[in-house]
Parts: structure tokens; sequence; C-alpha cells
């Protein structure tokens, strides 16, 4: 199946709308994205034509989307381009839809803080809520620190 897969990179625009639907979560949320270029004439940057989309999250990315995102964010956002058009009042009117497969924080512009999410969990999760610990790589039986391993290797003569 042929799709047009696109990535865009902008600041959400609305307060995300989460609803649950039969068949699972669904949030949704306009993201604006403006070109910027470098006029030389003033040197200066300046904003050019500002693009709005609808992106649409499902399931589970539409639950952590609920808990991460709010109005301001400059977000990554990948998926599904759709493009709708229709007549509405008599007028030509089309509707720019992403149907996100991934969306994320863009650490060009500021920083995040990652926090799994686990089955069961809810995204708004109050921050107290112990984590699953990371593994400790160390401690691992039968695998050796590589400066240990390193270590105990013999050296190789070469003549």
């Amino acid at each position: 199946m042929n799709e047009t897969m696109v990535c865009v990179v902008g600041n959400v625009a609305t307060q995300p709308v989460y609803r649950e639907t039969a068949s699972g979560p669904s949030t949704r949320f306009r993201l604006a994205v403006t070109q910027r270029y470098w006029d030389r004439e003033k040197d200066t940057w300046k904003d050019g034509h500002t693009n709005f989309f609808t992106v649409w999250a499902n399931r589970a990315l539409a639950t952590n989307v609920q808990g991460s995102v709010s109005v301001g964010d400059p977000l990554v956002v990948r998926g599904r381009l759709k493009i709708r058009s229709e007549q509405r009042d008599g007028q030509s009117r089309t509707d720019v839809d992403i149907e996100a497969s991934a969306i994320g924080h863009d650490l060009a512009r500021g920083t995040a803080a990652f926090r799994r999410a686990y089955k069961g969990e809810a995204a708004t999760a109050p921050p107290d809520t112990p984590a699953r610990p990371e593994p400790s790589w160390e401690t691992v039986p039968g695998v050796q620190p590589v400066e240990e391993a390193q270590q105990q290797r013999e050296p190789v003569l070469v003549t």
C-alpha cells in the first residue's frame, strides 16, 4: 500500500482534545508550521507562510499525548498525510490531516524529561508513582564489565 509519510516540525496551536471512542482513545490537536528564512537585506530572520495540520493520535499514543503536550510546545510529528477536499456552504474547503505514528518534543528548542508509560499505567499518573528500575548491566550474572574483561586478556606478542 502506498501512503505519503511526512515528518513535520512545528508548534502546538490548540489544546489537545482527548476522546474515548469505540476503537480506543483518540486525541487531536492543530500543529502550526511556519517557514522561516534569512532576509539578507535587513540582516534578520523573517517568518513566511504558516501551514496548519490537524494531528490525530490513536490508542497509547493518544493517551501519552494528552499527558505530555500543551499549547505552544515545539513538536516533531511523523505520520500519514491525508488531504480531504469538500464543498461546504458553496465554498471549496481543503483539510490537511496527519495520522501520527510518532510524536516528540523538539529538543533543538528545549529540554524534556521522558517517563516510560507501562501497560495499565495512565500517562497522567502522579510523579511520586514508583517507576520500574532500569537494569544495572554491571550486575547481570555472567556479564563482566568492559574494564574487567579487557584487564583479563593476555597480551599478544606480534613478531
